[in-house]
């Protein structure tokens, strides 16, 4: 047993304590340096209660993993000459233009001022635009009044959601902060609006058919539901680490991804396999056949943000040393958690734990794939992403 394969084993044998501590049910992955796939692996459960062992082509919620998907459905518009990325929203969108802002200190939807400037095609990439999302600050005035507009209806069309976005006022004036927000899912509508077809048509079009990507849709065919991971939250939504695992198959909605809904969320709608993702994020790497043209991988994975700017999260407030290119986010400063030679990275994930990186800087790039709610940056990924590094040499 040669050396990459000992720390290989290492990244396993970390992964299954994740699994045998009850901190994820199951997990997958695929790494690579370069374009050549150096491990792929699964441990554990696509179902703890009927004890089904996880396996390669099983199928994943991918949340917030669709993210990149919809920003390159977006760039590859952009290079075509069909979208600008500093085109104001409303070039195609009209409703939303016109915008106002919530006033500091704001008690109401009211309390409200024009913007200073039109919301970008640019910030909607970057969550600089000043939406919001409505999940992920209890108590505000904006997480209630998205709420009471049902901005995530899953039985509405993305067009329903524009008309919602229409009414409420944004978080702060464009360009100015970041926020996590539903703007990808404002692009799903922009791709539908551009290209005159069906945000799911398109995808199957232009990005799941060329690159074989066989499992990915909005929803799994009722032959495959067996195929379709377990979804489990786990002990403490504070605590990451406190052993136990619970069903949670019917969040966010009941019989999600099971049957077809009206709404194409370009944020968080897709399922997807490891092989799928795998293929994808191999499109974005040089030495190859290409999504998308070298000099706009290169835009997508240089930090957009400003100066002194950083991602942050409600809960987390800001988290050092990240900033955000076009659909994912770009880390400029490690921190102790992330691989000592990740200067330049560019990665993102979902909620559920569903992961990609891509870091030139290393020459490597990989899937990583967990169905537990709050599932993103947990600590299994930090560790396992770690000991890959390690294991190619990075």
């Amino acid at each position: 047993m040669d050396a990459r394969t000992r720390d290989f084993s290492a990244a396993r044998t970390a992964m299954q304590r994740y699994v045998d501590q009850e901190i994820v049910a199951g997990v997958s992955w695929a790494v690579l340096r370069g374009r050549d796939v150096v491990d792929q692996q699964c441990v554990g459960l696509a179902d703890r209660e009927a004890n089904v062992a996880l396996k390669p082509d099983h199928i994943f919620r991918a949340f917030s993993n669709t993210k990149i998907i919809v920003t390159c459905a977006i760039m590859l518009l952009v290079e075509e000459g069909r979208i600008g990325l500093d085109d104001p929203v409303e070039k195609f969108l009209p409703q939303l233009g016109n915008r106002k802002v919530l006033k500091q200190g704001a008690t109401s939807l009211a309390d409200a001022e024009p913007t200073r400037s039109p919301i970008t095609i640019r910030q909607l990439l970057t969550h600089t635009s000043g939406l919001s999302y409505g999940i992920f600050d209890p108590g505000t005035v904006l997480f209630k009044g998205y709420n009471e507009a049902r901005v995530l209806n899953p039985l509405t069309p993305l067009s329903d959601m524009i008309d919602g976005l229409a009414e409420l006022p944004l978080s702060y004036h464009p360009g100015t902060g970041w926020e996590y927000s539903v703007a990808t899912d404002v692009l799903g509508r922009v791709v539908e609006v551009v290209s005159g077809k069906p945000l799911d048509v398109f995808l199957k079009a232009r990005i799941f058919d060329p690159l074989g990507m066989v499992d990915t849709g909005f929803h799994v065919p009722e032959a495959e539901l067996g195929r379709l991971v377990a979804y489990y939250r786990g002990a403490d939504v504070l605590d990451p680490m406190k052993p136990g695992l619970w069903r949670n198959d019917d969040q966010p909605y009941p019989q999600a991804w099971r049957r077809p809904f009206p709404r194409l969320s370009g944020g968080g709608g897709l399922v997807s396999t490891l092989p799928d993702m795998l293929a994808f994020v191999r499109s974005l790497l040089p030495g190859g056949d290409m999504l998308l043209k070298p000099e706009t991988l290169r835009q997508m994975m240089t930090n957009q943000l400003p100066d002194g700017m950083t991602i942050r999260f409600a809960t987390l407030g800001p988290i050092p040393g990240k900033g955000f290119g076009l659909g994912g986010a770009v880390t400029f400063a490690p921190t102790p958690f992330d691989p000592q030679n990740s200067t330049g990275e560019f990665q993102w994930g979902g909620i559920a734990g569903t992961h990609w990186w891509i870091c030139p800087a290393a020459n490597t790039a990989g899937v990583l794939m967990a169905q537990r709610a709050m599932g993103f940056w947990n600590p299994f990924f930090f560790e396992f992403k770690r000991l890959a590094f390690q294991a190619i040499g990075a």
